[in-house]
């Protein structure tokens, strides 16, 4: 402890320091949540804690502002859990080694959780400074947003009397956002019967991808393994009678899988030798300044159990083949923003058949609608079905916002140049929010956090210092 004592502002740097020393990955966010809970005891501060682990703290208005707007400053207490190869670091019951280097605090080993734990200490720090001057202030603060939102999900939000809420939940210095994709995770399962099947069984690996955030970074042009594993295993239908036995690809729905797996039993073992290597120089064709990486390679396979049957095989490598996939539509609105995508995250296969996850994302709920209806409407005519969760509302720009203007104004004076005022492709909370009170006017804000959700996370003190001056002075003059 004590590694961030000296760095300003203090209040900050040390409410952070100590919610890094208590483990709290998604899932595992009791210990953080009672800490949050006791801040509010030992101040005499109204508080709400849920189910869920939820945490909202209610701190009054400084003198002079009794008749100000309430203000909600909001972040999530839970972390995305990464570890260095060869890290020891049991991250479910240790808490982080914290360092300093140069303009930068990162975790020995381990991803720092600056996303999003900067925001509650900031949180934190502005109810706990008595010499800043503010309105009501609202602090919620949410579990489990790295694994689904499912703390806004759940939350009530009654207890709120704002209408005014700033996200901290952004990494980048500068950009205002103020809208966001809604999204929902959609699971379609094909069946295939087992049967066996007379060839050589073989493995065939799609690897060496890029890969990314499927919202963020889907317009990058980067391929997805699991689509290219589907148009393989098409051509290999073209060449020689084959049998699926098992394939898989991709680890998150909402991140672009890097590599595809599948098991074969072929008639022909030379022909799917030759499909993969036509079908790599291809791929390399394709992407060769996107993925340049890419690999198609075919090996040998233990004997294999049974393998599908013909009619299953043929299922799993339409929706493979047919789904749709990636960008979808772009914005009329705004320039250069993705309105309308889908990833196929996620492809694993059982003794029933395969399944195949996709995140669906649009900024137009009609449209997330309409992707849901394709998959949906694909599914069900290979004889599958389709579960749908996680549902949940974009975050529409509104044209009329105080808060927005109010945030310009105060970053323009302080930097000497107006912010950059973006939407995402890419999910927040904000969008829940909305959902439960639809009356919010919300703009997310955060400092310079580099490589976010790996061990090589930091964050950037001045960054910090600048972002927190920003808060400061909008909460000043809200009254």
């Amino acid at each position: 402890m004590d590694i961030l004592k000296n760095l300003e502002p203090q209040g900050v740097f040390r409410f952070f320091e100590e919610l890094c020393a208590i483990p709290h990955g998604s899932g595992n966010t009791k210990a953080i949540s009672d800490y949050l809970v006791n801040f509010a005891k030992e101040r005499g501060l109204e508080y709400y804690q849920d189910e869920l682990n939820n945490v909202i703290i209610i701190a009054p208005a400084t003198p002079g502002y009794e008749d100000a707007e309430p203000v909600i400053i909001q972040g999530h207490m839970d972390m995305v859990c990464e570890k260095a190869p060869g890290c020891a670091k049991d991250m479910a019951v240790e808490g982080l080694d914290l360092a300093v280097e140069g303009d930068t605090i990162f975790a020995k080993g381990t991803t720092l959780g600056g996303d999003d734990g900067i925001a509650v200490a900031m949180a934190l720090a502005v109810i706990d400074d008595k010499s800043i001057s503010r309105p009501r202030v609202e602090a919620v603060i949410t579990v489990d947003e790295e694994v689904g939102m499912d703390g806004a999900f759940g939350i009530d939000l009654s207890p709120l009397k704002g209408r005014a809420l700033i996200n901290i939940d952004s990494e980048e210095e500068g950009i205002f956002t103020v809208s966001c994709a809604g999204g929902a995770h959609v699971e379609c399962s094909i069946p295939a019967a087992r049967e066996d099947f007379n060839g050589t069984a073989l493995d065939i690996a799609v690897e060496g991808l890029l890969g990314g955030h499927s919202g963020a970074e889907i317009d990058k042009g980067r391929a997805n393994a699991n689509m290219l594993m589907g148009r393989l295993l098409y051509a290999l239908g073209q060449k020689t009678d084959y049998r699926l036995v098992s394939v898989h690809g991709g680890l998150k729905d909402n991140a672009i899988p890097t590599a595809s797996y599948a098991r074969v039993i072929a008639a022909d073992e030379a022909a799917v030798y030759a499909v993969c290597a036509d079908l790599e120089e291809q791929f390399h064709a394709e992407y060769a300044v996107t993925d340049k990486g890419i690999s198609v390679t075919v090996s040998a396979a233990d004997a294999a159990a049974d393998a599908m049957d013909k009619a299953g095989t043929e299922r799993a490598v339409c929706v493979l083949c047919c789904a749709p996939n990636g960008i979808q539509a772009m914005s009329a609105d705004i320039a250069g923003l993705v309105q309308t995508s889908l990833n196929l995250g996620i492809l694993t296969s059982d003794e029933r058949g395969i399944c195949a996850s996709f995140s669906v994302r649009s900024s137009v709920g009609s449209q997330k609608n309409m992707l849901i209806d394709r998959l949906r409407c694909l599914t069900e005519q290979l004889g599958g079905s389709v579960e749908i969760s996680g549902d949940y509302p974009g975050w529409a720009y509104r044209h009329d916002s105080p808060l927005r203007e109010l945030m310009i104004e105060v970053f323009t004076e302080q930097y000497g140049h107006a912010p950059t005022v973006a939407a995402i492709h890419a999910g927040l909370e904000c969008g829940l929010f909305l959902g439960k009170k639809p009356e919010l006017d919300c703009v997310s804000i955060g400092p310079d956090i580099d490589e976010i959700h790996t061990f090589r996370e930091k964050l950037h003190i001045a960054s910090t210092q600048r972002t927190w001056a920003l808060l400061v002075e909008t909460l000043r003059r809200m009254k």
